[in-house]
């Protein structure tokens, strides 16, 4: 049976995570605090940015640039998504 936790960016009872997905301080907070929901969310706005920044996740920059993404999308408020993207599900 999953564990259920107060998701952060949810804002409601959810399903935890299995597993810290991310290493260090930032991952055990994760796991605390966002639900499997929420962090699947994550997973696709995170390949979106990839895609539209067209980001090698190997290069530096692109990993900082991302985490600040990640802890904005999950903590702060959200992460904002390029200007010229068009959602093709819309």
């Amino acid at each position: 049976m999953p564990r259920t936790i107060h998701c952060q960016y949810l804002q409601r009872e959810a399903p935890g995570l299995e597993r810290v997905p991310y290493p260090g301080e930032l991952g055990k907070r994760i796991y605390e605090n966002i639900s499997a929901e929420a962090w699947q969310a994550w997973i696709r706005h995170q390949t979106m940015l990839i895609n539209e920044y067209r980001l090698s996740p190997i290069e530096p920059q692109a990993r900082k640039f991302l985490l600040e993404e990640m802890e904005k999308f999950l903590f702060g408020g959200g992460s904002s998504r390029p200007a010229e993207f068009v959602d093709p599900d819309k």
